[in-house]
């Protein structure tokens, strides 16, 4: 998670999330999945005591091999917003889609995160008020928009996170923002049973 960031209690009803200590840019990489993430499969969570597994449900992102991602660090306190300021790549990073500001919260969409059951979220006064298994496929070209302003940033912010991405993303980022290939979709995310 961005160095810049920490947990603080939200409210009654959310509970904690992570707020950044100091603004962060438009374009900023705020989460890289590194290598002490842990991954589970289906059949290892099938496996586990019910406590676990209710951690799994609420700790945990499916990614788009259906395999469930619990984050080592305070990433996993990150919450919901259908108005997230900070979204999902195909290149297993996340970055802000508009500036960040000292004492607001970090947020992600958990409809690109492969909830694999619907649930009410709270109203922010948007025209949605569910997170549904399938939004992916719905709302990908909206998030790939936001994605596509903020992506050319990446080369014109400071980037602590840098360090954690592999040399392969490091050239697809550097190809996309060059020019010589397009963004990948958001879409390859998306996993369905």
């Amino acid at each position: 998670m961005h160095p810049h960031t920490e947990v603080r209690f939200i409210s009654e009803q959310i509970g904690y999330g992570v707020v950044a200590v100091q603004d962060i840019p438009k374009g900023t990489i705020t989460w890289v999945q590194d290598q002490l993430d842990n991954v589970y499969t289906p059949k290892d969570v099938e496996k586990m005591n019910d406590f676990s597994k209710e951690m799994i449900d609420k700790y945990t992102f499916r990614n788009g091999k259906g395999n469930f991602v619990m984050c080592w660090d305070i990433s996993k306190y990150v919450n919901h917003s259908f108005k997230s300021n900070c979204i999902s790549t195909a290149y297993d990073f996340e970055i802000a889609v508009r500036d960040i500001k000292a004492g607001e919260e970090l947020t992600d969409d958990y409809g690109y995160l492969n909830v694999t059951e619907a649930f009410d979220a709270q109203d922010e006064g948007t025209d949605r008020t569910k997170v549904l298994p399938d939004d992916l496929k719905n709302h990908h070209e909206f998030w790939d928009s936001q994605l596509e302003s903020a992506f050319p940033l990446i080369a014109k912010v400071d980037q602590p996170l840098k360090k954690l991405l592999s040399e392969k993303t490091k050239i697809e980022i550097e190809k996309v923002i060059n020019g010589e290939v397009q963004m990948a979709s958001i879409l390859n995310l998306y996993f369905q049973d």
